[in-house]
């Protein structure tokens, strides 16, 4: 299914790339730009609505309650650590795993060492900077990202692809 919404995507946005490239500069070309507006915008409704049944999906599969954001995020706290909220511009430092809807590992603080960054800085997806920002030193949690918040479009590069929601699992070190 998710391939088949890619191809769709594809075929919309390489329709778009070819009808922007006419030079016609009539009012039909105004009311062909509304079109493409209006055919992109059904487009990602529908991908977002997709990606939003496969997350619920993920969530009923396990059978786990979630605290959803108005984003489209969402988590859990696993287990509860004793250490201070966390806020903007704090030196994070996590455990973590992150896994495709799936199941499949990507990416562990095994293979890659500890994540680290500044709160508020960017850098890392801008799901797990809101996520963080939820929780306490110590929190074990796990955070599901829809692509938006995750890769995005156009995937890492590496081994997340485009339009990909990942999940997170976390331990947040309470080193202060």
């Amino acid at each position: 299914m998710l391939k088949f919404v890619r191809i769709l995507l594809t075929i919309v946005i390489s329709m778009t790339l070819f009808i922007s490239c006419t030079e016609e500069q009539d009012n039909s070309n105004n009311i062909d730009v509304k079109k493409r507006k209006e055919s992109l915008e059904k487009a990602n409704r529908y991908m977002f609505l997709q990606e939003k049944e496969a997350i619920n999906d993920y969530v009923e599969r396990h059978g786990i309650d979630v605290v959803r954001t108005g984003s489209g995020l969402c988590y859990r706290v696993v287990k509860q650590g004793h250490g201070t909220k966390i806020r903007n511009e704090e030196i994070v430092s996590m455990e973590y795993e992150v896994r495709l809807l799936n199941g499949d590992l990507v990416y562990s603080s095994k293979e890659d060492g500890l994540k680290e960054f500044i709160v508020g800085r960017g850098g890392v997806e801008g799901g797990l900077e809101e996520a963080v920002l939820c929780l306490h030193r110590g929190d074990v949690a796990e955070i599901i990202m829809p692509s938006h918040l995750a890769h995005g479009l156009i995937g890492d590069g590496r081994r997340i692809k485009a339009r990909t929601p990942i999940v997170y699992k976390v331990k947040i070190i309470d080193n202060q």
